[in-house]
């Protein structure tokens, strides 16, 4: 690949929600090493931080809570006054909870769809008026699989949001059609991030690998390469679309 297709993102402003570690920091890894300055936002200030730090020049931690609209607009705010702008959003912030329905309090339902399906729509809103108004813009949804197959250890709160997820990209795409904006998601499957490493049983892992036609979990910097893509002057004539990550998992 030439150096100027791995820098087909310089000059450009992105804030990745959810940032600070998993599938959010490799995005913000992989958004910065195609050019592009990077605002991580994460609700742990730390781990802000230290991607940011990992990143270097070019980065800035926006710790908040995504869920918070006065969080929401601080972070977009300090974003605006270091870089001038924000030309691309990925609303990545999110959080899972393994339960029945019969057992999911309320509250656990509320706090999920706020930090998952809400972050969304409060990051898009503020962000949106200046994407406008400067006829350029590139919002992109992280989904998962979970919305076309429903959640296999995850609550039904969790499957959910992610089929929310893609309805509110389709619909947000159609309406900002003739802004310059446009908007996708992305649905990963199962991803090889800290988390399913230290949480997945290697018999579960075993038999998630087995039912997967390329064979393996997904390495979080595929993931990144795809966020990249839709961000990019290359997909400038995709909008309202689903790009599946999943190895096959899920064949729709």
């Amino acid at each position: 690949m030439s150096a100027e297709r791995t820098q087909n993102l310089r000059g450009r402003v992105a804030i990745v929600t959810g940032g600070g570690n998993g599938i959010g920091g490799a995005i913000a890894s992989e958004l910065a090493a195609r050019g592009a300055s990077v605002a991580v936002n994460d609700i742990d200030a730390d781990r802000a931080h230290r991607k940011a730090a990992e990143i270097g020049d070019g980065a800035l931690a926006t710790p908040g809570d995504a869920s918070s609209s006065a969080d929401v607009a601080a972070a977009v705010a300090a974003a605006i006054a270091r870089f001038g702008k924000i030309d691309i959003l990925v609303n990545n912030a999110g959080m899972d909870q393994a339960v029945s329905i019969l057992d999911l309090a309320e509250e656990d339902w509320d706090r999920l769809i706020a930090v998952n399906l809400k972050s969304a729509f409060l990051f898009s809103k503020a962000v949106l008026p200046g994407m406008i108004e400067r006829g350029y813009g590139r919002i992109i949804c992280t989904s998962s699989v979970v919305a076309h197959r429903g959640a296999m250890n995850g609550g039904i709160h969790y499957g959910t949001t992610k089929g929310g997820m893609l309805g509110f990209a389709r619909t947000l795409a159609r309406q900002m059609a003739k802004t310059g904006v446009t908007v996708n998601a992305i649905a990963p499957g199962v991803v090889d991030t800290d988390l399913i490493r230290t949480h997945m049983k290697p018999e579960v892992r075993e038999q998630v690998v087995a039912d997967i036609p390329l064979g393996r979990l997904a390495d979080p910097a595929e993931i990144g390469a795809a966020v990249a893509f839709l961000a990019s002057d290359e997909a400038a004539y995709i909008t309202g679309a689903t790009l599946d990550v999943n190895g096959g998992f899920w064949i729709g």
